[in-house]
């Protein structure tokens, strides 16, 4: 017994030493409606100054607006981060290489040797220089990130300019070498790049670094695909009520967009889908009646008698959609109910958070973006170690400490 106890001791010494799982769990702010963003709160620099980002899995770079000077700024909650020269990125740095990369564009050093970059949105772009600080971010295994490199964004453009915001700048979590998470992981910060989200209805949430906050059993994963340059399922057929026939004409290309307040469907499947929603309200719930809501943003609305107050007075009125995948031999289904897809607006009306992407904008058209409406009350999951995405039901408002995460995957 004493011979075979020594000899499993000594196999063990011979294993690989396996790091735990490390995790970063962050408190979520903010909500759909009517704040129409989600953010964390970020201390960056020495001494620490805190800042409100905008969660966006649609972005690669995190930035801050600055005072570079700032030519075109919102009115933003804190006073404009100011870099010194000592902070500045050079053009020739590899990570001014990587971020062109992500973005797509060559790389051109001018005279100041700085590392500038340019931000192309839906409807503006940032311009700014990529920057170096110290971001005080504790994680559960006790180590914090000596610096991260940022954009440092000095003008917003026009449409901008001292336009209020709730929020400071822009935390990409998107897919690239200059990312938050890709930076952390290769500071040894987490040891899997793997990040998700909660988000609830009730307001705030949580998002998380790392794999020790994904549960064990119960996600629903899909391959992700590859090509893409965003958080990408593929191509998703769109169904309503259950139907096995599905309502849009093609299957439709499909991104998970944190930084989308809505969702946005390309005109066809958006056509479909408000046709279906407007004939099943014709003949179940002929109360509701529609109107023009004040709000720009929601432009397909109802009211009833009286004013409404939450989703449940009307949900009955209302069926489930769902977007089904097919990737070789994994097929996933996303179930979108109505309170996945449906607002209360200030007026007391009841309105469509699906909108058309081809009109509201034009840059959008074909594109089908799955915004934080469609993601509230779950857990979703960009695991790019995998490529796979993964979604689960989830109370949101629960916020688990990084301790926690590691413990209950022990």
């Amino acid at each position: 017994m004493a011979a075979r106890l020594a000899l499993l001791a000594s196999l063990l010494l011979l294993l690989p030493l396996v790091p735990p799982s490390s995790a970063v769990v962050l408190e979520l702010h903010g909500n759909v409606y009517p704040t129409g963003h989600f953010f964390v709160t970020m201390n960056i620099g020495d001494p620490a100054k805190s800042y409100f980002l905008d969660i966006d899995t649609g972005s690669t770079l995190t930035w801050l607006q600055c005072d570079g000077p700032c030519t075109n700024c919102n009115i933003v909650p804190h006073v404009l981060y100011k870099p010194t020269p000592k902070k500045l990125v050079n053009c020739a740095n590899s990570l001014c290489t990587d971020l062109h990369t992500d973005l797509g564009k060559p790389k051109r050093c001018g005279s100041q040797k700085q590392c500038d970059y340019v931000i192309r949105y839906v409807d503006e772009s940032s311009m700014g220089v990529l920057v170096i600080d110290r971001f005080s971010l504790s994680a559960s295994n006790g180590t914090n990130p000596t610096t991260i490199a940022f954009g440092c964004g000095y003008d917003q453009g026009k449409k901008n300019h001292n336009v209020p915001t709730p929020v400071d700048g822009i935390l990409g979590l998107g897919r690239g070498k200059v990312t938050l998470l890709s930076q952390l992981k290769s500071q040894g910060v987490i040891t899997k790049h793997v990040l998700g989200h909660c988000i609830s209805s009730k307001g705030g949430g949580f998002l998380f670094f790392g794999d020790a906050q994904v549960p064990t059993s119960g996600v629903t994963w899909t391959p992700m695909n590859r090509e893409h340059k965003h958080y990408s399922p593929g191509h998703g057929t769109l169904h309503f009520d259950s139907n096995s026939k599905p309502i849009s004409a093609a299957p439709m290309a499909v991104i998970f967009d944190s930084g989308a307040t809505y969702t946005y469907f390309a005109a066809q499947p958006y056509q479909a889908t408000l046709s279906v929603v407007k004939s099943t309200l014709s003949k179940e719930c002929k109360f509701l009646t529609e109107v023009k809501e004040k709000d720009r943003a929601l432009t397909v609305c109802w009211k009833g008698k009286d004013k409404i107050r939450t989703i449940d007075e009307v949900k009955k009125c209302f069926r489930s959609l769902s977007l089904k995948f097919n990737n070789g031999n994994q097929k996933a289904t996303l179930e979108i109910p109505p309170e996945h897809y449906l607002i209360i607006s200030q007026e007391g009306h009841v309105c469509l958070g699906i909108l058309d992407g081809s009109k509201e904008h034009p840059s959008l058209a074909g594109t089908n973006l799955i915004g934080g409406i469609t993601m509230l009350d779950q857990m979703v999951i960009y695991d790019s170690e995998r490529s796979l995405l993964g979604w689960v039901n989830y109370h949101c408002d629960r916020i688990p400490s990084s301790e926690s995460a590691i413990t209950s995957r022990l």
